[in-house]
């Protein structure tokens, strides 16, 4: 018996040479088989919880976008509105609007150079000369549309495309009559080409942009 082995401990447990005898318990495969189960479980909770996480981050936004998109015409117009041209808008024809032409300027001879270019371009002219004293000398701007509360807009803006910059004004008149009082700034009327391109516009406007948000 060697030297280094124990008393009263033989057979298998006897050292001979350099070897030493394993004296620690077989790993119990039980032990083992827990140890496997607990670390499958651990990684399937693991990707459980990141799809839990996507689901929240990711479907809240989804969510808020679909509220932005049902919600999103609120502010102007229907979410459902399109591209779709819109139908041409009937204006009134020059020959039926009937104008008169007062000069509110220093310059002489205006309303009736004026007056006679609108007659040209189809208008009925009634009434040419020196504006009112509530508006001789008095209108800085290009020009005034006067007309009665009832007088249809229409005519306003059929008549505006060959003078731009003009306002718009109502007396207690009840005719359907539209004074035009040339004002300070005034020049000269559009040319036929701009006023024609302007009534174009307005009588075929354009389809409504797609809604964005």
């Amino acid at each position: 018996m060697s030297m280094l082995t124990p008393p009263g401990m033989g057979g298998k447990y006897r050292v001979t040479g350099a070897a030493y005898p394993r004296m620690s318990r077989r790993r119990s495969r039980r032990r083992l088989v827990f140890t496997a189960l607990g670390s499958v479980l651990v990684l399937a909770l693991l990707g459980y919880g990141t799809l839990q996480l996507i689901d929240v981050f990711g479907g809240d936004k989804d969510k808020r976008d679909a509220v932005a998109t049902k919600n999103c015409g609120t502010k102007g117009r229907p979410a459902s509105a399109s591209t779709a041209a819109q139908p041409p808008v009937q204006l009134p024809q020059p020959g039926t609007i009937t104008v008169n032409v007062y000069n509110a300027t220093p310059r002489s001879g205006l309303a009736k150079a004026v007056g006679d270019e609108l007659k040209k371009r189809g208008f009925t002219v009634a009434d040419v000369g020196n504006a009112p004293a509530d508006f001789d000398k008095k209108v800085p701007g290009t020009g005034i549309l006067l007309g009665s509360p009832k007088t249809d807009k229409a005519a306003y803006s059929v008549l505006a495309t060959h003078l731009a910059g003009t306002t718009q004004q109502a007396d207690a008149r009840e005719g359907a009559d539209i004074d035009l009082i040339l004002g300070d700034a005034f020049k000269e009327l559009s040319t036929v080409q701009e006023a024609e391109k302007a009534l174009a516009a307005l009588t075929n406007p354009q389809p409504l942009p797609a809604a964005t948000c």
